[in-house]
């Protein structure tokens, strides 16, 4: 396995994982819900090629950990490309489409 392709060391944290995973979009996105010790909660997920719209409740931080993708929010015209190592924010009681062109690795950060 090349370096490029190794796998990134798990982080220390103290709270608990959903061990029943959110399944949407027929399985095209999957994510579990991670609440951590001061109760702030985070899903962590992948998504597969495709190209979604998902609506927000809460503010979100899209951490893209590995893939690409472009994303338009809610009301915009404009595509923006996004790769891992990026963020996105989108606002609370919202949307955005994206269309994942190399299966994207996230955290989602809420609030």
């Amino acid at each position: 396995m090349s370096q490029d392709n190794a796998p990134t060391s798990p982080a220390t944290l103290s709270g608990s994982v959903g061990t029943k995973a959110n399944v949407y979009f027929d399985g095209k996105c999957v994510s579990h819900t991670v609440t951590l010790a001061d109760g702030t909660k985070k899903s962590v997920g992948v998504v597969l090629p495709a190209t979604l719209t998902f609506g927000t409740g809460a503010p979100e931080v899209m951490e893209l950990v590995d893939g690409s993708c472009r994303v338009r929010l809610a009301g915009g015209t404009e595509w923006q490309a996004y790769r891992g190592g990026q963020s996105f924010n989108v606002p609370g009681n919202s949307s955005f489409d994206i269309e994942v062109t190399e299966t994207l690795h996230y955290i989602c950060h809420f609030g």
